[in-house]
């Protein structure tokens, strides 16, 4: 699977704290993955990588829709 790739490389990156992908228990065709960045520096620096910028638009053509939910945890 080609997520495999990006997750591999993304749990090399500076700043990532959680990085995995998950799969639906009633509909295996839902994917989702859940990210957890120290700082939106990091998570900007992820965005801007050589694996995510040749990857995920290759990702982005298997799926059906896309979206894309940034939380901020309430201390």
């Amino acid at each position: 699977m080609i997520a495999r790739e990006v997750i591999s490389e993304t749990k090399k990156e500076k700043g990532g704290i959680t990085y995995s992908l998950h799969q639906d228990i009633n509909d295996p065709t839902i994917l989702t993955m859940l990210e957890e960045w120290e700082d939106e520096d990091a998570l900007n620096q992820h965005n801007k990588s050589e694996h995510v910028l040749k990857i995920v638009p290759e990702l982005r053509k298997l799926r059906e829709s896309t979206e894309i939910n940034l939380y901020r945890e309430i201390k």
